[in-house]
């Protein structure tokens, strides 16, 4: 196969590269990704701080998945997503159940009444501290896992080496101290990096362009030399290798600030 019959394959996988709520299908086998292999299990997580009683709220619940995993009582259920097609898909999947979903772009304006959560629950979304107290009942609880500053950097300097970190503040410490003066008390944390890989390039094109927030700027047609490079490492070593950054923390709203 000569470069031009390789781009056209490329280009190909970037013009068809989209997803549906949460699903990385489409790339099952050809990827390991990290979020397998942290230190901690945030679905356990959850169901340490969930009682059924609760009223409980889901930021930037993408399609949905995870918040029917846990299997939470509908009617004390609430979901919000901000991005459009996961927003009709959580229409038509949520909605129905009796989950009061409402679609929200600025976390800085959430459209709930003051003190309506006992747990909020946010899964790599956009989120405010002081919202978040706002929207919590005393001694509710805002647990999140977040995708750190430094996540995928070797990938996307591998395709893009003059790209900045798109959230430079993403990081846990930096977190904590913005809700320690929003008046939380800090109940757990950790963080981790570990290792992310693909073995095929299509793989790797078809995430980029999914994950398009974290490597802006890319194409196929304006990356192709590194992609080049790429394939003839996976060719190699049989994969290319990044590291994901992650973080949580668990954090309780203080009857008084």
């Amino acid at each position: 196969m000569n470069l031009d019959e390789q781009k056209a394959i490329w280009q190909a996988v970037e013009r068809r590269a989209k997803i549906k709520g949460w699903d990385f299908s489409e790339i099952e086998g050809k990827w390991q990704d990290g979020d397998d292999l942290l230190p901690w299990d945030f679905a356990a997580l959850v169901q340490q701080y969930r009682h059924d009683d609760q009223h409980l709220l889901d930021m930037d619940t993408g399609g949905g998945e995870f918040l029917l995993s846990l299997g939470h009582p509908f009617e004390r259920t609430a979901a919000t997503e901000g991005w459009a097609p996961n927003t009709a898909l959580c229409s038509e999947r949520l909605l129905p159940l009796g989950i009061d979903f409402r679609e929200m772009r600025d976390p800085k304006a959430m459209p709930f009444a003051d003190a309506s959560f006992d747990l909020v629950l946010n899964r790599h979304g956009a989120y405010d501290a002081a919202e978040l107290w706002r929207v919590l009942k005393p001694g509710g609880i805002f647990l999140t896992q977040q995708v750190g500053a430094e996540n995928d950097r070797e990938l996307v300097t591998r395709l893009l080496p003059d790209a900045e970190p798109p959230f430079p503040e993403q990081q846990l410490e930096i977190q904590l101290a913005r809700f320690r003066e929003a008046g939380f008390e800090i109940l757990e944390k950790d963080e981790a990096y570990r290792p992310i890989r693909f073995y095929d390039t299509a793989a790797l094109i078809w995430f980029t362009k999914v994950i398009e927030w974290e490597f802006t700027g890319f194409s196929v047609d304006r990356c192709f030399p590194q992609l080049v490079k790429t394939e003839a490492e996976i060719k190699e070593k049989g994969a290319v290798c990044g590291s994901i950054h992650r973080y949580y923390f668990a954090a309780r709203k203080s009857s008084e600030k």
